[in-house]
């Protein structure tokens, strides 16, 4: 098993990471002072899973399964309220906990309900997606969307541990396990160019379904989102590399109401986006970008614009929404791009024309073949 910790003086936490680690459960949560009752929140899809048995190990707790459905579309505060009921009628209270069993919908939601419960309760992670296990569920990021922006309403709320069990990826299906590899190709441009390198040259094995190749770089890219996180907790500065790709993958969401694509594909796209504005402020060589875009491409990710979505309306629409992104401050986007492959800067001097020919790049790209 491996552990990687999350250094926020009292309130660090421990990632254990390793294959078929869900047993330890009881012990992790009682290592991070987990009291009882247990709220343990999943979804429709992971619930009939593995919910039955997350309970049973906790036999030592009185725990209340709260279900949600499966979806995006979940993340939206009606539900916090539905939790936050659920919560009150088992009988939790400050000393209390919640468990997110589930991908990132289910933790963020999760957590958003624990950070406002009760003003706050203790909560920890299960992730059973990539993108969960690699990102959303470290960090402390919490919240839901709104109809004009993804994640515009949440808090910052760290959870008490979080224990990455690689065997719960068995029964994901394979457009998800990619979805979540744009996340670790993501860490790779940022921070890594070593962890690049291994997922050029291991996407095949890893888009098979292969644990083992899948196990280090889901391990180093926590490494490099604990040591981001430790450094700049509540995105003040360094933390919003962490947002590469995502300015323009969070407007294509919203431009395809959430439906059209899965997170990691959304991000895929935007960090096309991203290597196509960097090539044009001169900030990135085009031999970069195409490697990024080859990488993604043989993760089995999305590098083009979406046949339905080839009008100047989408386009208009999506730069329009991205107005509306956290990351804007007085108006104007900082956008995270690449001036080498391991290694970003932020930039605040992009223009609105800019941004446009970005998107317009994604209609030249040879779509993949992508997973079912």
């Amino acid at each position: 098993m491996h552990t990687v910790t999350v250094d926020l003086g009292e309130r660090s936490y421990a990632i254990s990471i390793g294959s078929g680690i869900l047993d330890r459960l009881p012990g992790v949560l009682s290592q991070a002072h987990m009291g009882g009752p247990l709220a343990l929140v999943t979804d429709s899809n992971v619930g009939p899973l593995y919910a039955g048995r997350v309970r049973a190990l906790l036999s030592e707790y009185e725990v209340h399964i709260c279900t949600l459905p499966a979806g995006e579309d979940q993340k939206r505060l009606s539900q916090i309220e539905w939790l936050c009921g659920r919560f009150l009628e088992g009988g939790l209270d400050r000393g209390s906990g919640v468990v997110a069993l589930g991908g990132g919908v289910v933790g963020d939601v999760a957590g958003f309900a624990a950070a406002t419960f009760m003003r706050g309760i203790r909560f920890a992670q299960i992730p059973t997606t990539v993108v969960a296990q690699v990102d959303s569920s470290v960090g402390g990021k919490t919240g839901v969307n709104h109809p004009l922006g993804k994640n515009t309403i949440g808090a910052f709320h760290q959870p008490s541990a979080v224990l990455v069990d690689m065997t719960l990826l068995e029964t994901l299906p394979p457009r998800e396990l990619c979805s979540g590899l744009a996340e670790i190709v993501k860490h790779g441009m940022i921070a890594d160019p070593a962890l690049f390198d291994y997922m050029e040259k291991n996407a095949e094995p890893i888009v098979r379904g292969d644990l083992a190749a899948l196990e280090w770089p889901v391990v180093r890219s926590c490494e490099i989102k604990a040591d981001v996180v430790a450094q700049d907790e509540r995105e003040q500065n360094l933390r919003a590399i962490l947002n590469y790709g995502h300015t323009f993958g969070h407007a294509i969401e919203s431009a395809t109401r959430y439906t059209r694509f899965l997170h990691g594909e959304a991000v895929a796209l935007g960090m096309i986006c991203a290597g196509q504005l960097a090539v044009d402020a001169r900030l990135l060589d085009p031999e970069s970008a195409r490697r990024q875009r080859d990488c993604l491409r043989a993760c089995r990710l999305p590098v083009a614009w979406p046949e339905g979505f080839e009008s100047p309306a989408a386009v208009d629409e999506a730069v329009a929404l991205m107005k509306h992104d956290k990351k804007a401050r007085a108006g104007a986007l900082r956008f995270v791009l690449p001036d080498r492959i391991g290694h970003v800067v932020q930039r605040a001097d992009i223009s609105r024309e800019q941004v446009r020919k970005a998107f317009e790049a994604l209609r030249q790209m040879p779509a993949p073949t992508r997973a079912t």
